[in-house]
């Protein structure tokens, strides 16, 4: 079980393929680098690819903020000799992607994002009014939930009313269901710092790097709403839809999946 000592946390990691382009995959609230499992064989074939639990989740140790995580991260990367890295991030995972790409760009090659749950950017715009005010509410019957100990009932209700397209939770594995429960608490951690999902677009302004942003056609709307927001200071991103996809297309569509990752690298090696 390998492990690394960072930025006082102990995370777990796991690395596969021998690739001379490097791939780090940040799983996003809830999950565990299990997740990344049919993603990352696949990719290995042609790549270094490393995934981790991130703090707190899983196997890996520590409390913090989403700065802690972001620190995790880069502290991960040095360690591991992977710069510059592809960094690939799922919903809070790509926030923490998003967060490195600026504050340590000299790790990224590139970043590939998928529906970051930056919700504050949609403050004031008309388009998001109703279903911002609907996302808060859930939120705030989940947090409700993981409070009073309800931890599955919490897992349902998010990945069902906030995360996942209609359906999609009951044809998940167990094994992911069960992650989910048992990760709830670090849920109810990242909502209590202030500055989980605060982003400021204008730290974008100088990033040169290539990005690709990913949203699920099955997804909550307020996801391509916050795409919106991040392709306008992202002058050259690419954007990619996902057929038939949610919030975990790595999980529930991981052949198309893997294949747009595999696309937009080599266009950008």
């Amino acid at each position: 079980m390998p492990i690394e000592n960072v930025n006082g946390a102990s995370l777990r990691y796991e690395s596969a393929g021998r690739g001379a382009v490097p791939i780090v995959m940040v799983h996003g609230s809830w999950g565990s680098h299990q997740q990344w499992n049919l993603a990352m064989s696949e990719l290995a074939r042609e790549y270094r690819v490393v995934s981790y639990d991130r703090r707190g989740h899983s196997e890996s140790t520590g409390e913090g903020t989403v700065h802690d995580d972001v620190e995790d991260l880069a502290e991960l990367i040095k360690k591991l000799s992977i710069t510059p890295a592809f960094v690939v991030g799922n919903s809070f995972g790509s926030a923490i992607s998003l967060r490195l790409s600026v504050s340590h760009p000299d790790l990224v090659r590139g970043i590939i994002l998928h529906e970051p749950p930056l919700f504050p950017l949609l403050v004031g715009d008309p388009h998001a009014a109703g279903t911002l005010e609907e996302v808060l509410g859930h939120l705030g019957r989940v947090i409700k939930k993981i409070s009073s100990g309800d931890h599955a009932g919490a897992a349902v209700q998010f990945m069902t009313e906030l995360a996942l397209a209609p359906g999609e939770w009951d044809q998940l594995p167990d094994a992911f269901k069960q992650t989910a429960i048992t990760n709830a608490q670090t849920f109810l951690d990242e909502t209590n710092d202030p500055n989980a999902l605060q982003f400021d677009l204008a730290l974008l302004e100088e990033f040169s790097k290539p990005a690709l942003l990913t949203v699920g056609e099955r997804s909550p709307s307020n996801y391509a709403l916050v795409l919106d927001k991040l392709a306008g200071a992202l002058s050259s991103a690419e954007r990619l839809a996902y057929s038939g996809a949610g919030h975990l297309p790595h999980v529930t569509h991981p052949a198309v999946y893997v294949e747009s990752i595999r696309a937009f690298i080599e266009q950008h090696s």
